[in-house]
């Protein structure tokens, strides 16, 4: 499907990249942004699977996340509003990480305050990652205003941040270890 036997080709030198669809675009442009944003989401999700070794069903979400990442990449580098026989994230993605958020959220505690990023070091990268996911989302939200963007591509983004918000209290003992706001507590 993919073969690079190339890595360093220069073609970016002028600070433009090129879509799946063969367009030149700069760097600094909206889908690139979106693009970009997306990849570091997905880097943090590998730094943060680092943390699972001994939680393979954890990991095993977060193998088919980064996955589904790598689809919204594939996604956003065709232009398009999803309408055609491309890759593109589909709404049975999105289903599938709100099933998940639900399983989680059902094992703990309702939330009596806002939750603060930290406790264990897997929580506090769940955290870094859920807001890369946030970033990723503004952004791809950004490009939709202006031209044509698969709208599940914005959901997953939403769910995924939603998802990793969860998963972070687990990984801090089901929110026993969650380190909560304390409103004005340091005045």
């Amino acid at each position: 499907m993919v073969k690079l036997d190339v890595i360093t080709t220069r073609g970016g030198d002028q600070g433009k990249t090129s879509l799946g669809d063969g367009t030149r675009l700069r760097k600094d442009a909206l889908r690139v942004e979106a693009m970009g944003a997306v990849d570091e989401a997905n880097a943090a999700l590998g730094l943060l699977r680092i943390q699972l070794a001994a939680m393979p069903e954890e990991d095993a979400m977060l193998a088919r996340i980064q996955n589904d990442l790598f689809d919204l990449g594939a996604d956003l580098c065709m232009p398009g509003a999803g309408d055609d026989a491309r890759l593109r994230v589909t709404i049975g993605q999105c289903l599938r990480l709100e099933q998940e958020v639900a399983a989680m959220n059902a094992e703990m505690p309702p939330l009596r305050s806002f939750v603060l990023p930290g406790g264990t070091p897997a929580a506090a990268a769940a955290h870094l990652a859920r807001t890369l996911a946030r970033r990723a989302e503004r952004s791809v939200v950004a490009l939709a205003a202006a031209e044509p963007v698969n709208p599940e591509a914005v959901r997953y983004l939403n769910r995924l941040s939603d998802h990793l918000f969860v998963l972070s209290r687990r990984l801090n003992g089901n929110g026993a270890g969650d380190v909560l706001w304390v409103p004005g507590g340091q005045r």
